[in-house]
């Protein structure tokens, strides 16, 4: 059999569904299939308005299934024998509590309904408090500051805040707790049929960039740290790991029942797992010093570096810098937004809202039109809206807003902080408005760019990737114009899921690294967006009054902080 006649699987989990692609060793896309999450898609097990944001175990299973099993049904039969590989991308970080056997405990009955026994998604924001506490202690301890691998603040939006969080309020979970996992370990645990949580084999990205992982801590924080965070978390260090491996590694074989369930041979090599803007960065064929940018509900940016260039140096305010996390044998830079596509989506729901309860309230509707009219509202009202906001003639309309809807990721994680419009008046419409937020998720771009450039980490170019990135001109060309950089939008339409197939196939032996994987597999770049110098010129004024508002919302937020502090004393 010819090396490209040998096909692998990539499957990538999101925010709101799972896809997975067979390709073959030339790239070639075969199949691929979509499964939207069932509970997720009801709203339940989360709350919006107290930052908890909920995934039920079972909502990835029945996606996995049905997504493998949909992709082979879609080529020919014979087409099984020929896949060596699968490997799996997740969001992250979502840990969830498991049992002794690596069972998620919403898995088990007493649990079922219980959303602190389920994955806490990447955008929980639950753990704040905690988050600060770890940062805290990190610099304040007579220990190692844990932190300094992770940009010097540790998030809410990571694995140990999520877990203190849990344990703090929810004693039910804490008893029945023996360990924690994420997501993109426990699918390919799950996948090779594995039953002690200790044989779990660990992603190096996920712990090095969520855990505070690092070898000169010889592994993840010592359990004095841990005690001294906590009492709670005694013990806790030995039920986790200690070695951990990058994504070209096997994770093991698919498991009889799994091979049973899908036609394919017990051969199957499954890989580790990774997150998925790392993989995604892979996917879209990064090279060293290109930020390839995950564009989506939030994004996530991927720098890759040789060791001996970065030497000590650590990049401030960035969620981390870990040996191999995107492509063994280099450091693997990561930031990101915390809100990208959620700032455009609730800027759409905010003003949608009011309509849709009139039409679903009309006499003069029947029932089908009502839930046509409505759908096409929820469809079109963005594409409305960034059609109407490119026409309009002034670059600065005088209104600016802040992209912290969701908190700040980085530069310096601070989840506490919140958006803010400033310049309104009686008249502005819409399109103004959704302008400013637009502008406003560009800065928090280029504010990441810049912090980069400011730690001695040059930028050479910027890849683009993922849903806004494909699907949204205006928003690509404003980051363009507010970046003075150039754009190369990745052709693939599933990158994520491209970079797994491609470790899928290193980790099944189809090639010798994975950066051979990229040159055969890899689909090269569609459209570049180049900025326009006029505007980008108008941005550069624009860009230091974001900085200026920034100031002012961190200043109060520090005001109120220090207000409530003294009332509680």
């Amino acid at each position: 059999m010819k090396k490209n006649d040998n096909c692998v699987i990539g499957i990538d989990y999101g925010t709101d569904s799972v896809r997975s692609v067979l390709v073959d060793a030339g790239g070639n896309q075969l199949a691929e299939a979509v499964h939207r999450y069932s509970r997720w898609s009801e709203g339940l097990y989360c709350d919006s308005t107290q930052n908890q944001f909920r995934h039920h175990p079972l909502d990835y299973l029945e996606g996995l299934e049905h997504t493998l099993r949909d992709v082979l049904s879609r080529v020919p039969e014979q087409t099984a024998g020929r896949v060596k590989g699968i490997a799996v991308d997740t969001t992250g970080s979502t840990p969830v509590a498991v049992d002794q056997s690596g069972t998620p405990l919403a898995l088990k009955e007493k649990f079922a309904d219980n959303p602190n026994a389920m994955f806490i998604l990447w955008k929980d924001h639950t753990a704040v408090g905690e988050a600060s506490e770890i940062t805290g202690l990190a610099r304040s301890w007579d220990g190692p500051d844990y932190t300094k691998y992770v940009g010097g603040i540790y998030s809410s939006e990571w694995f140990w805040a999520k877990m203190l969080h849990t344990i703090r309020n929810d004693e039910s979970v804490r008893e029945a707790a023996y360990s924690w996992v994420e997501l993109c370990d426990w699918i390919p645990y799950e996948l090779t049929g594995k039953t002690d949580v200790h044989a779990m084999k660990r992603s190096r990205c996920a712990a090095g960039h969520k855990a505070m992982w690092n070898e000169e801590f010889d592994g993840l924080p010592s359990q004095e740290f841990l005690n001294r965070l906590d009492p709670l978390l005694e013990g806790i260090r030995e039920r986790l790991y200690q070695q951990t491996f990058t994504s070209d590694c096997p994770a093991g074989t698919l498991s009889s029942e799994w091979a049973r369930k899908l036609g394919l041979s017990e051969e199957v090599v499954v890989g580790v797992g990774a997150f998925d803007a790392h993989m995604g960065a892979v996917g879209g064929e990064i090279e060293p010093y290109y930020l390839s940018r995950v564009m989506g509900t939030s994004t996530c940016d991927i720098l890759v570096a040789p060791y001996d260039d970065l030497g000590d140096n650590l990049v401030e305010g960035i969620c981390g810098q870990v040996d191999g996390s995107v492509i063994p044998g280099l450091v693997g830079l990561e930031a990101g937004q915390s809100a990208f596509g959620d700032v455009y989506a609730w800027f759409r729901d905010l003003i949608s809202d009011p309509a849709e309860s009139i039409i679903s309230e009309s006499e003069l509707l029947t029932e089908e039109q009502k839930a046509a009219l409505a759908e096409e509202l929820h469809e079109k009202l963005l594409v409305i809206l960034s059609e109407k906001a490119s026409g309009l003639e002034d670059v600065d309309t005088g209104i600016v807003a802040l992209d912290w809807l969701n908190g700040r990721r980085t530069p310096d994680a601070n989840q506490w902080l919140k958006g803010a419009i400033e310049g309104l008046d009686l008249g502005t419409d819409a399109p103004r408005i959704f302008k400013a937020l637009v502008e406003a998720t560009c800065f928090g771009a280029r504010a990441i760019v810049e912090r980069f450039q400011q730690e001695g980490v040059r930028i050479d170019g910027i890849i683009g990737l993922g849903g806004v990135a494909k699907k949204s001109p205006y928003v690509m060309q404003t980051l363009a114009n507010i970046l003075g950089m150039p754009i190369k939008i990745v052709k693939s339409e599933q990158a994520c899921a491209m970079g797994a197939a491609m470790f899928a196939a290193t980790a099944a032996g189809l090639f010798e690294d994975v950066r051979e994987a990229m040159a055969s597999m890899g689909n090269g770049f569609g459209k570049i967006y180049e900025p326009d110098e006029e505007k980008a010129a108008v941005y550069d004024g624009l860009y230091d009054q974001y900085r200026s508002l920034g100031e002012v919302v961190e200043e109060r937020l520090e005001l109120n902080q220090t207000i409530k502090q003294e009332q509680n004393e």
